[in-house]
């Protein structure tokens, strides 16, 4: 589960959260699925190598999924967004 507050939101913590685990998939050659729980979410994802597997939603009127996988990295190094003003913060 991952989830920022949205006064944080655009600052870089989502992509500091999810690179620390994905370099280590990357660094053991695993695999990495997800399931995004907004469509607005699935651009984010998409940038650190996920692609959507399939779209489902529970129920009429339910929220709609989307399954996400992303194959480990070549190299086990995640990519990286740095934000100069978070590395200050923490």
């Amino acid at each position: 589960m991952l989830g920022v507050h949205p006064d944080y939101q655009s600052q870089g913590l989502g992509s500091t959260l999810l690179c620390a685990m994905l370099e280590r998939c990357d660094r053991e050659q695993m695999p990495a699925y997800l399931e995004a729980s907004s469509p607005r979410n699935i651009p984010f994802y998409q940038r650190h190598g996920f692609r959507v597997i399939r779209k489902f939603q529970f129920g009429p009127g339910g929220p709609p999924l989307a399954a996400m996988w992303r194959e480990p990295q070549q190299g086990g190094k995640a990519v990286q967004y740095r934000n100069t003003a978070l590395q200050a913060k923490f």
